[in-house]
């Protein structure tokens, strides 16, 4: 099996997971206007794929077997044979590789020693990689975590993790404690950089943390050395952060990437509320005149078929 993570050119860049945003659908969407070179499902626990409520969790391992990019799976928890065991399901699915969460920081998940809350678990965090090698069947494995749990802990941390023969680490540049209250520091990603040449020079380093734009993340990996970039909330603000073309794009064609959106939503029989689609609506619908009071009777709809009807209309007088 050809580790995909040794094919890419560098700097590379990712879609960051994101909890009830990098599902089937905007994976496709993203794909379709403005591709990055790796993507990452929404963070699935492996406590629940073990679970009676399986069926319901897996969905967020749903991917478009016709996508050209590498898709990896992450997922988070604490259960040594859950890992395991998610780890053996990943492996036969199709996906390109395994990543263990360690940094969100939501307070109720941090609190169980969960994501962020492994930050500093030593021993807990050691058995865990070596619990998910086990499944996965020779899958590459990779972290995405934080630079400490209350305090900045970069260099006692990040050589633990790099003794671990991983694959890849994505370093989000803030505390689990700071969320993203403040700035990212990527004075921190040269430090890992340094770190990773004298103890494990094939892992690869990935940049995180308040990156806007493909010049930007250029400008970060040249100056810091990390070998990839990845975005997560950068793509509400631009949906086309990952090209490296400066185009103007109209409201007729924002219009129809969402109309795009919806039809991936249709196809894919997404089970979501539409109340949780309505969160893409501020990508699409923004930075022209009247898009504030078009966005908000979107707000208002009901159904998908109700935003399609508006945007019939819109597109109308548009074109």
């Amino acid at each position: 099996m050809v580790n995909f993570w040794t094919q890419l050119n560098k700097p590379f860049f990712c879609l960051a997971p994101m909890d009830d945003v990098t599902d089937i659908v905007f994976r496709d969407v993203v794909e379709k206007v403005s591709s990055p070179d790796v993507f990452f499902t929404e963070f699935v626990s492996v406590e629940g794929l073990s679970s009676k409520g399986r069926d319901r969790v897996i969905r967020r391992l749903d991917r478009n077997p016709e996508s050209q990019k590498p898709l990896v799976a992450q997922i988070w928890g604490k259960d040594l044979d859950a890992y395991t065991k998610a780890a053996e399901d990943i492996s036969k699915m199709g996906f390109s590789g395994i990543d263990i969460n360690m940094g969100c920081p939501e307070r109720g998940i941090v609190a169980r020693g969960f994501c962020g809350g492994l930050i500093g678990n030593y021993d807990g965090v050691e058995k865990i990689i070596e619990a998910t090698k086990r499944g996965a069947n020779n899958l590459p494995i990779s972290v995405k975590t934080r630079i400490g749990l209350n305090e900045v802990i970069t260099e006692e941390w990040f050589s633990f993790l790099l003794e671990q023969n991983l694959d890849a680490i994505t370093i989000h540049a803030r505390t689990v404690r700071e969320m993203s209250k403040v700035p990212a520091r990527w004075d921190e990603f040269r430090k890992v950089v340094e770190l990773r040449n004298k103890i494990s020079p094939k892992t690869l380093i990935i940049g995180n943390g308040d990156i806007l734009n493909f010049r930007q993340g250029i400008d970060i990996a040249e100056k810091t050395g990390v070998d990839g970039i990845m975005i997560g909330r950068g793509i509400f603000k631009d949906m086309f952060v990952f090209s490296n073309k400066e185009e103007e794009h109209t409201p007729k064609d924002m219009i129809d990437i969402l109309l795009f959106h919806l039809d991936r939503y249709k196809r894919d029989d997404m089970k979501k509320p539409f109340n949780i689609l309505k969160k893409f609506f501020k990508i699409y619908i923004n930075g022209w005149d009247n898009a504030s009071y078009l966005r908000a009777k979107l707000m208002e709809t009901k159904s998908p078929e109700d935003v399609r009807k508006i945007l019939n209309n819109i597109k109308d007088i548009l074109y």
